[in-house]
């Protein structure tokens, strides 16, 4: 914003208008009367109405000369150019004029500036000193400074425009840093009306800030503010930043904020209270500690549309601040507010861009399609669409992100070349390489520059690459020959040495040489990150040097410690300490995963394994804390729920705490948990009552082992289990027989449901049985056993073998 005012051109209007003389001119009149008394909206309709009679041409082009004055009048330009398209007026010289103040009023700068270039050639023309400055105004809108100057100097001495003509051509001076000039400009000029002169005391305080005189700048615009009689809003605004601009010369912000919140406070519903948090925001950002008093007021206060900006600003702070969840729920309210002006919607694209940032696409999406309903300006809709599609294009629904990237790449959007480019890659993720090849073709035509080709080029290869096809690395070796200087060729080397890494057989010595070129090629930082997570996992496929992977893997966390791939590698990490037995570490590592990363499918296991971890480690308070990681796992209500319950229980029955785990037990029993889980609660529990011994707590064991031995669904290893405990149950209450008949179950049941047979409960209760018949003398028939077990074929086959021969030899057992 100009510290004097916006760019207007409504002031012109009323000066210029002579109404045609005809009969129809009363009418006009009256109908036209709430323009001059500032209500112009209601002349709109007047004229509107009178317009709409069937009148002649010439009383028709009087009336649409009145209504396209007021309708510029009443901010609706978009009418005046469908009025003023028609071939009746359309040539006029009032009409062009009243046309380029309507494309003024849309910003439409460049539009504007050759009808005003037009009608300043005009000799004689009542529209020639209006034009004139009309056409300043857009040069100096365009950023062509020194050419609006030259225009303005063509009115220095016209007695109608000269006043105005000094105040912008100082302004403009004093935006080049032309102190000399605006100054004589300022001293030259003889200011008829207040407004005048207190236009040119702000423009004299503006210059005193370029003469880095920021306390006389201040004296200057306090002035203007103590005594605003006379003075325009806008000169009074310019007035407000003066001072903010004065202080933040002086390295005093807080002071500058206090002036324009004092005035936002008495007017919560200015017209310009955009610019006004605008600058508000700007001041904030230069203080070490902003206070966020003023704006926790406002948003508790009702004035609207105050508490929508200062809900947006305070959300600016919260993201600052790094109070994420703060800056949500504000935006939100935002959302939700009544007020649906254009104004607010790149607060609603800072929130859609905030959403992006944390990955919740859809709902960044929700709020774009809210913001196109505020009617946003030009450049805010152009804005908005693009990060719509970018939001698209990283959900990964390609096809309607690229059909909108086409869609912007074939307007008039200042985004255009970019949408180009993304399309490109979003027909690559299709797989439609001919569209691809397309695009490709029209950047070159546009006369795209090597990189932005070659990027194309590259993200081809790697697109193919992704998707496993076989053309992928004829395409990168490709791109190294036609590009060898790029600076993205080190990232070509990473993605050929991990297609070499993840052919089948894998080429490890190709990948070695590919991430060693990688690093002789100046490798970018993506490169370098992937070719330090990469060189992992091939150190670790090699095989025999934990060590080193695990260096290499503490290596990339210093490194690259916020890159995506960091919590897989601080995973294989843990896994590696932890396979090393050096739990303290592991368990450090895993429950670092859980906290950088809580809502990520790695957190659960993570917590389960640091909780394991602790449970193997010898610390003081090593149980306690596994409980409570387990405890965690749990609140997080996920696959592995159940399984932490069950190791909680154990935790309790170690430190001999058996009724809870008995009831931790009796929950997993009660949920859903999966069988697996059920079958290894239920076969503690009874672990736990055969553990109190005695005859009570043995029938209970008892009865909970058949659950299990009773289910011919079960697997063999839990029924084999279930039957030995059994069995130590029975003879525990000296019931040897039954024990022995519940040992020779395990023995006799050949019917496995998985095909291969489980051998560690057999032989223990095929050792047990021997066992028993043994201690009664039965020699015979623990010598039959003996030869079941030895002829199983398992790990303890010999050992049986062993015990048969020395039970043959003592008690001379040998066959006939």
């Amino acid at each position: 914003m100009s510290l004097t005012r916006h760019i207007a051109f409504i002031c012109l209007i009323g000066m210029l208008t002579p109404l045609a003389r005809a009969d129809i001119s009363a009418e006009i009149a009256e109908a036209s009367a709430p323009l001059p008394e500032g209500v112009p909206e209601v002349a709109v309709v007047r004229l509107q109405a009178l317009l709409n009679r069937n009148l002649p041409d010439a009383e028709w082009r009087a009336v649409a000369e009145k209504l396209a004055e007021a309708q510029v009048a009443a901010r609706e330009p978009e009418d005046t150019l469908v009025l003023l398209a028609d071939a009746r007026v359309r040539q006029l010289p009032w009409a062009k004029f009243w046309r380029a103040q309507a494309f003024a009023g849309l910003k439409r700068w460049a539009d504007a500036l050759p009808l005003y270039e037009e009608l300043a050639t005009h000799e004689g023309s009542p529209f020639r000193g209006a034009a004139t400055f009309g056409a300043a105004e857009m040069l100096r809108a365009l950023g062509k400074r020194e050419e609006a100057l030259r225009k303005l100097n063509l009115l220095l001495h016209d007695k109608e425009w000269a006043i105005r003509a000094q105040l912008r051509a100082a302004e403009l001076s004093i935006e080049m840093a032309d102190a000399a000039n605006a100054q004589r400009l300022l001293e030259e000029m003889k200011p008829r009306s207040v407004a005048e002169r207190r236009e040119r005391r702000l423009l004299r305080g503006r210059l005193e800030l370029i003469l880095q005189r920021p306390e006389r700048a201040i004296g200057m615009f306090q002035a203007l503010l103590k005594r605003p009689e006379g003075a325009a809003h806008a000169t009074l605004i310019a007035a407000l930043f003066g001072i903010a601009e004065a202080h933040l010369q002086l390295k005093t912000p807080e002071a500058g904020d206090d002036v324009i919140e004092q005035f936002v406070d008495l007017h919560p519903a200015d017209s310009d209270l955009p610019l006004l948090f605008a600058k508000l925001d700007e001041l904030y950002r230069a203080e070490h500690k902003p206070s966020r008093n003023e704006l926790e007021k406002w948003v508790r206060r009702p004035e609207e549309p105050r508490r929508t900006f200062a809900r947006w600003y305070l959300a600016r702070l919260e993201i600052r601040g790094g109070r994420s969840d703060r800056a949500r729920q504000l935006f939100s309210d935002l959302r939700r507010t009544g007020i649906k002006s254009p104004a607010i919607a790149p607060a609603f694209l800072e929130f859609a861009q905030f959403e992006v940032e944390d990955r919740h696409f859809d709902e960044a999406i929700a709020i774009l399609d809210d913001a196109r309903l505020l009617r946003p300006e030009p450049a805010s809709l152009a804005r908005i669409d693009f990060l719509s599609a970018q939001a698209y294009y990283l959900a990964k629904r390609f096809d309607t992100a690229t059909a909108a990237f086409e869609q912007i790449a074939h307007s008039n959007s200042p985004w255009a070349r970019a949408a180009l480019f993304n399309a490109s890659n979003g027909w690559l993720q299709l797989g439609n390489h001919a569209r691809f090849l397309v695009n490709y073709s029209e950047l070159d035509k546009q006369g795209g520059d090597d990189e932005a080709r070659a990027n194309l080029r590259l993200e081809e290869g790697l697109m193919q690459a992704a998707k496993g096809d076989k053309k992928a690395e004829v395409s990168l070796q490709q791109f190294i020959r036609d590009f060898p200087k790029n600076p993205r060729v080190s990232e070509v080397w990473v993605a050929l040495a991990e297609l070499a890494f993840h052919s089948s057989p894998p080429r490890m010595d190709d990948a070695r040489k590919d991430l060693a070129r990688a690093a002789e090629s100046a490798p970018t930082a993506a490169a370098g990150e992937r070719a330090d997570y990469l060189s992992i996992w091939v150190e670790e496929s090699a095989g025999g040097n934990e060590t080193k992977v695990i260096e290499l893997a503490k290596r990339f966390l210093e490194q690259h410690g916020l890159s995506p791939f960091a919590p897989e590698v601080r995973m294989k990490l843990a896994e590696l300490y932890y396979r090393r037995q050096d739990f303290a570490n592991a368990q450090t590592q895993f429950e670092i995963i859980a906290q950088q990363n809580p809502d990520d499918s790695l957190a659960e296991r993570a917590l389960f394994f640091a909780a394991e971890s602790a449970m193997s480690s010898m610390g003081e308070h090593s149980l306690d804390r596994a409980i409570v990681l387990f405890d965690q796992v749990v609140q997080k209500n996920g696959a592995m729920r159940w399984s932490a319950r069950n190791e909680q229980a154990l935790i309790e029955r170690k430190l001999g705490k058996t009724k809870d785990a008995l009831a931790l037990y009796d929950e997993v029993l009660k949920s859903d948990a999966p069988p697996s889980e059920k079958r290894e609660a239920l076969c503690a529990k009874g672990d736990i009552f055969f553990e109190m011994g005695g005859s009570a707590n043995y029938q209970q064991a008892i009865e909970i082992y058949d659950q299990l031995a009773l289910d011919k669904n079960e697997p063999s290893h839990w029924r084999n289990q279930a039957l030995f405990k059994k069995a130590l149950c029975l003879e525990k209450k000296d019931d040897r027989a039954s024990a022995l008949e519940t040992f020779y179950k395990i023995l006799e049941d050949e019917t496995r449901p998985y095909g291969q047979r489980e051998l560690f409960w057999y032989y223990k209760a095929g050792f047990n049985a021997a066992r028993l018949l043994e201690e009664d003398s039965k020699w015979q028939s623990a010598a039959a056993i003996y030869e079941r077990l030895a002829a199983a074929g398992g790990n303890r086959s010999e050992e049986a073998k062993a015990r048969l021969n020395h039970l043959r030899l003592e008690h001379f057992l040998w066959a006939d």
